[in-house]
């Protein structure tokens, strides 16, 4: 079936709205939960006097690696899209849910890795299977949806967290029932993955016929993949650190708790308004404009130590988080559009590396300088630096290629 044929099918509404709810909610599971939960748990399993600070850190280094790990093997899994996206929500369910099963720090280290294995998979497998239908229906420009899903599970989680507390439950408690409402939302991610298990082949658009593409050759994806790693490692100390940061200025949780929530809702609202202006726009224009805009907010809390200052960062780094990964996947996967699977699992692991290089590289700085709030605040200029190196090169290398 080709894309021509693909809109004459009298079912195609149908498909296309289970597939954008599918994946959305697939990747609103994966990584809003599955991946991004801890942020906003730590906190309270401190409280609780289940983890400190260095076992907090232990297990987000862990995810972090077996994120990366996870990348790396999803470019060399022979498994169909469909079906390791269902293996991947069904045991991210699992995962999280056995969190609250334990009050073992050791046990806890390997969920965490084992939840970023999964995240990394199911990213990989959303992704290729997602995009993939949505090209072959005639619909590539409702890729926002689908990566709206992210910052979606990304505010669930957090406003679950505000919310669940009231109810003086525990953070053990709330991983477990986490993973229950996760368990139900997966139900149509997996209906949809035996309905519509592979989507059909379709042609590869040429730049001529669709001017936000760029103009690179087919080929080349080492350039993507290195920027891309740079938005890893740019992006994953403010991601860290804003609740942290608005704690410091306004210790009252009803306030500060409220920073993870925002920063999902802007991820989660602009890839749907970005991947409307696609239609007429430049993709790599848009991603290296996006790698500028984090920058800006990598760098706030720096200058603006204050509340506003904080909501800006998280506003900025969560509105542009999501839109750089729609935008590098797309662009990765229209590149090697033969075999999607493989060059999306080294731009995962290219992000994956960058962002376990940050933790290492503001933990390095921290043993050179003793002051915590300047180590972190180097860490954060160091991020910046790499996202704008990275938005020069998509500027120039690939918005432009005869330039180089």
């Amino acid at each position: 079936m080709n894309a021509s044929s693909s809109l004459q099918h009298p079912g195609q509404a149908k498909h296309v709205v289970l597939v954008c709810a599918a994946a959305m909610i697939a990747l609103a599971v994966a990584m809003g939960v599955g991946r991004f939960a801890f942020t906003p748990l730590f906190p309270l399993m401190v409280r609780d006097g289940l983890l400190d600070d260095g076992s907090g850190a232990l297990l987000a280094a862990s995810n972090y690696l077996g994120y990366l790990v996870g990348a790396l093997l999803a470019a060399r899994l022979k498994v169909r899209p469909a079906a390791l996206l269902a293996f991947g929500l069904i045991a991210t369910v699992t995962v999280t849910a056995s969190v609250g099963w334990t009050g073992s720090v050791a046990v806890w280290t390997v969920l965490r890795f084992v939840a970023g294995v999964l995240s990394a998979w199911t990213l990989v497998a959303t992704t290729a299977w997602g995009l993939g239908w949505l090209a072959s229906l005639g619909r590539p420009h409702l890729a926002g949806m689908i990566f709206a899903g992210v910052g979606l599970g990304i505010a669930a989680a957090g406003i679950f967290c505000l919310v669940a507390p009231g109810f003086e439950a525990s953070a053990l408690a709330m991983w477990v029932e986490l993973g229950g409402l996760a368990a139900v939302a997966i139900l149509l991610p997996l209906f949809a993955s035996l309905r519509l298990p592979e989507p059909p082949p379709v042609a590869v658009p040429t730049p001529a016929a669709h001017p936000h593409a760029s103009t690179t050759p087919s080929s080349g994806t080492a350039g993507l993949v290195a920027s891309y790693a740079l938005f890893g490692f740019g992006y994953i100390l403010p991601a860290t650190y804003l609740p942290a940061l608005a704690r410091q200025v306004v210790d009252d949780p009803h306030v500060f708790g409220w920073a993870w929530p925002l920063f999902g809702t802007a991820a989660a609202l602009s890839t749907i308004v970005v991947a409307a202006l696609l239609k007429k726009a430049n993709r790599a224009a848009v991603w290296a404009a996006c790698h500028l805009a984090m920058a800006l907010g990598v760098l706030l809390p720096i200058v603006w130590s204050a509340l506003s200052g904080v909501i800006a960062s998280a506003l900025l780094v969560g509105g542009t988080f999501m839109v750089i990964t729609m935008v590098g996947m797309q662009e990765a996967r229209s590149r090697v559009a033969d075999n999607p699977t493989a060059v999306l699992g080294r731009m995962t692991a290219g992000f994956a590396f960058g962002q376990l290089m940050g933790p290492i590289v503001s933990a390095a700085i921290g043993h050179v300088v003793s002051d915590h709030t300047i180590a972190l605040d180097l860490a954060l200029a160091f991020s910046a630096a790499g996202l704008l190196a990275s938005a020069w090169y998509l500027w120039r290398h690939e918005r432009h290629p005869t330039t180089h």
